[in-house]
């Protein structure tokens, strides 16, 4: 079978504070992407699981997450057939748009499909925290509210659809060095994530563009003042507004028009300082499957 896996986008991000066992407790609006990878799933006569992959740059042995996904629900289901997954890396590695966990997801997703072990959603999503925090939330998919570490999440009615401009820049930023240089109790200002809400319940895009910010830009935009510059030559070419997508460096817009926002893009790659960049629009849905 083939399963396309979408990639998300944290339309605002919020952390509440630190907690005790080091963990961050967050407030976020998560929103799925069009842009996806595509994993082509299928037996194998031995009990071997073996991943293949068009970019070379991902490892592709046991520490992969679509390994241990598979490798946690095979055990889980007492499964001892092998497998082999084919890898189309759409989504760009290390981005803020939770490649990785997407993949891991619709690993589990397909291979619940495959061997028809009709576990449930919640049975699916409790396999996939242990992968990640991201995981659960790219089960399901669409427009929803995170909260906790990432693990608690409470759909939404879907986002008016729109145009989005993705653009990652050449830099990489460490997930890990974000979070501990940032210093929650001395930030005065805070997403509103409350105001977010009220524009996804009113079906607003522009409200809803208005209300986006992530807390995580008071460090990396310190450190990587690309990402500013990304975003201000995104909204100087028409976007309703443009944020970096969890804890970066990818950088993504919001358009109603369609030829703007591929000007837009044209003149964002036109800097030379992005290494990636596409057109793209909000999905309802996460994991794809399709019998081949």
């Amino acid at each position: 079978m083939k399963i396309s896996a979408m990639s998300k986008v944290n339309l605002g991000l919020d952390v509440i504070k630190r907690r005790e066992d080091g963990y961050h407790e967050v407030r976020m609006i998560m929103q799925t992407l069009e842009l996806c990878d595509e994993l082509y799933i299928e037996e194998r006569d031995d009990d071997q699981i073996v991943i293949s992959c068009n970019n070379e740059t991902l490892e592709c042995d046991k520490s992969n997450l679509i390994y241990r996904a598979a490798d946690l629900i095979m055990n889980e289901a007492g499964i001892k057939k092998g497998l082999d997954i084919r890898l189309v890396k759409n989504i760009p590695i290390a981005a803020g748009m939770a490649g990785g966990s997407t993949d891991a997801a619709a690993t589990l997703v397909a291979i619940n499909t495959l061997f028809s072990l009709n576990m449930s959603v919640e049975k699916l999503k409790e396999i996939g925290v242990k992968i990640g925090a991201d995981v659960p939330y790219c089960i399901e998919g669409g427009t929803q509210l995170s909260e906790g570490i990432g693990e608690i999440l409470s759909p939404l009615k879907s986002a008016p659809k729109c145009f989005v401009v993705v653009a990652k820049p050449h830099i990489g930023v460490s997930t890990k060095y974000v979070y501990e240089n940032l210093h929650v109790d001395t930030i005065k200002r805070h997403p509103d994530i409350d105001g977010m809400l009220d524009g996804i319940d009113k079906g607003d895009i522009k409200l809803i563009a208005s209300k986006m910010e992530n807390i995580l830009e008071n460090v990396t935009e310190t450190k990587y003042p690309v990402i500013s510059m990304i975003k201000k030559t995104l909204k100087d070419a028409g976007a309703l507004n443009s944020l970096m997508s969890g804890s970066g460096p990818t950088v993504f817009a919001l358009f109603e028009d369609e030829a703007v926002a591929k000007e837009a893009l044209d003149k964002v790659m036109a800097t030379g300082e992005v290494a990636f960049g596409c057109v793209t629009g909000f999905s309802d849905k996460t994991c794809i499957i399709e019998q081949l």
